[in-house]
């Protein structure tokens, strides 16, 4: 093998294992994340958005998409798909397109 393959191979086995227990997955933090989103509002001249809207609208637009319940909790990290049921009410256009479905499927 050649040498420089076999330091490729070392300096990628430091990487995978030479993470340590406070190093980070992603390098931003939730205060930077916040500053940030303040800074552009204000630059923008937008009302301020928190974080947990950003989720929420996330997770509304997976469930407008039509992706299950289930799919939803395990992408976002819900314990339960009845956490993922509590932002059913976001769509309420959902309701009549489901009674005229029924509807139709009863022939009136």
């Amino acid at each position: 093998m050649p040498d420089f393959l076999v330091e490729e191979i070392k300096d990628y086995i430091k990487l995978l294992y030479g993470c340590q227990s406070t190093d980070r997955v992603f390098p931003v933090t939730k205060s930077y994340l916040h500053h940030e989103m303040d800074r552009g509002a204000k630059t923008e001249g937008v009302k301020h958005i928190k974080l947990h809207s950003l989720r929420h609208s996330h997770i509304s637009h997976l469930i407008n998409l039509g992706f299950s319940a289930v799919a939803i909790a395990d992408r976002v990290g819900h314990e339960s798909i009845d956490i993922t049921y509590q932002y059913a009410h976001l769509f309420p256009t959902k309701q009549i397109e489901m009674a005229q479905k029924l509807n139709e499927e009863r022939g009136e």
